[in-house]
């Protein structure tokens, strides 16, 4: 297989996965207004919830996925294959076991259902469908495994073409039977079957990328290296439960203190939200593979500009992506599914800084997981999680959906957006990190100004919610962007962009 840079990997798989992402965005977003139309609130709430509880189960998978592509990329730099099939045979008996654990976990909150939801909607075969979300949980983690050495080699390409494929057939497939049947039970197994079919075929590519993948292992691992496994393992455990308690107990906080018919609004916002947030997330999905092996080749010095220059780029796309998101979703949401469907300003305002937020930690998270640095904060994610949990549920009582929402960005400002950068720095740039929080700084308060300004000018926008979003949409394109590049374009990670781009285009 020819050999491409880092830079040129980088490239490829960054602008597949966006297209990709693209078309998986719009053709989700018209599943789900057609979803929305042809079945009734309650099927919204508990869809939303179910994927919820599901996401909590997968902690089972322990991180080992992320520990395990991390050791992978040394003997790929290396080319040693005997490691390697040491690897994938540990990873593969990870994830059969995870599949197991899944299954059993899921089957023992059956009886704790009313418990979860208040008010339990009125919905035929509520346990069944509950189990066919388990059952697609349960198979997405068989022989998945392969993809990873996939994504290790730098190939993350192939995986997202694979995936889109599958996906828009499960979309069809589930928009007829919804058009004609009106029936969820099928439009659930359509998901099923897809996943199922999807994963077969990406794992016969595998086999026939890396046909030593077919072979037996002869190389066992190493004890030293099990054991270094093992104490990555439980530190991504500890990130893993910390991640999953702030991103997914949202819908259970809501649906037990507030009701299924918020946990069903909030999940038409984090459809569009998680939407971008996927599309953005996939230039540092493309990134990844290659910081891992820059980790692995080059010197801490190189991996600073690197990863500063990572770092602005997350700030200017997550802050104008916020700013739009902010302006733009009422009108969105109205025209796509009703008035019924919307939140009032200050949640919304709370739910697109979260989402900025959380976009400008991408970067480091990006580098820490690559360069395998995630020990050394595992408390981090512990702290985070349990701020999370104590303050929405205190908020929660007082003021509602907002108080769940105002909760998780508490425990994000007060543990995450400090503790990850700091890591980073001490453990492989070895340098303070003074300067990176003082740029953060900088790219906040300009980034809080441009977002006042714009939403300024977009207030005077007013009528059919149509026109609104299209006007909207281009304010929001032009004045954050204006700004933004009259007070970055001298700056040396403004520079290396350019540099990069130029690289790239004489390549092509």
């Amino acid at each position: 297989m020819k050999q491409r840079s880092r830079t040129g990997y980088s490239a490829v798989n960054t602008t597949v996965a966006v297209f990709s992402r693209i078309i998986a965005i719009f053709a989700g977003f018209v599943t789900r207004v057609v979803f929305t139309r042809m079945l009734n609130e309650s099927y919204v709430g508990i869809n939303g919830l179910f994927t919820d509880i599901l996401n909590i189960l997968s902690l089972t998978e322990l991180g080992a996925g992320t520990a395990i592509t991390y050791a992978l990329y040394k003997p790929i730099a290396d080319n040693n294959i005997p490691k390697q099939q040491a690897l994938m045979q540990m990873f593969k008996w990870f994830y059969r076991i995870t599949a197991g654990c899944v299954a059993a976990f899921g089957i023992l909150i059956i009886p704790f259902m009313d418990v979860i939801m208040k008010n339990r909607p009125d919905v035929e075969n509520l346990v069944f469908i509950y189990v066919l979300y388990l059952a697609n949980s349960v198979v997405s983690y068989l022989l998945v495994y392969k993809r990873t050495l996939i994504e290790a080699h730098q190939l993350n390409y192939i995986v997202l073409l694979y995936q889109t494929a599958f996906l828009l057939i499960q979309y069809m497939c589930q928009i007829l039977v919804l058009v004609i049947a009106r029936d969820f039970i099928l439009f659930l197994v359509m998901h099923i079957v897809c996943t199922v079919t999807n994963n077969i075929c990406l794992s016969a590519k595998a086999g026939r990328l890396f046909p030593y993948l077919n072979e037996k292992a002869v190389e066992k691992l190493p004890e030293d290296e099990k054991k270094d496994i093992y104490k990555n393992i439980k530190a991504m455990l500890m990130h893993k439960a910390g991640a999953v308690i702030v991103n997914n107990t949202d819908n259970l906080i809501i649906s037990s203190f507030v009701g299924v018919t918020s946990v069903g609004i909030y999940s038409n916002y984090f459809l569009v939200i998680g939407s971008v947030r996927q599309l953005l997330d996939q230039v540092f999905q493309g990134i990844t593979a290659s910081v891992g092996n820059l980790g692995v080749t080059e010197d801490n010095r190189h991996v600073k500009k690197i990863f500063e220059t990572a770092f602005f780029t997350g700030n200017w796309l997550y802050g104008f992506a916020a700013i739009c998101l902010y302006e733009l979703l009422e009108p969105f949401i109205e025209t796509s599914f009703g008035r019924n469907y919307l939140f009032t300003s200050d949640i919304v305002l709370v739910l697109c800084i979260n989402f900025y937020i959380n976009g400008t930690r991408k970067a480091a998270l990006t580098f820490r997981d690559s360069l395998g640095l995630f020990f050394y904060d595992r408390y981090k994610a512990v702290a985070e999680a349990l701020l999370n949990l104590v303050i929405s549920i205190i908020l929660v009582k007082n003021y509602g959906v907002l108080g769940v929402f105002t909760g998780t960005l508490s425990s994000m400002v007060l543990v995450s957006v400090w503790v990850e950068p700091y890591i980073l720095y001490k453990y492989h740039i070895m340098q303070p990190c003074s300067m990176f929080f003082a740029k953060y700084s900088i790219y906040a308060a300009l980034t809080g100004t441009v977002w006042w300004l714009t939403d300024i000018v977009c207030r005077h926008i007013t009528g059919a919610p149509v026109f609104v979003l299209a006007a909207r949409a281009l304010i929001c394109i032009i004045i954050p962007n204006t700004i933004f590049t009259v007070f970055y374009h001298k700056t040396e990670e403004f520079g290396v962009i350019k540099e990069k781009a130029r690289e790239l285009i004489k390549r092509r």
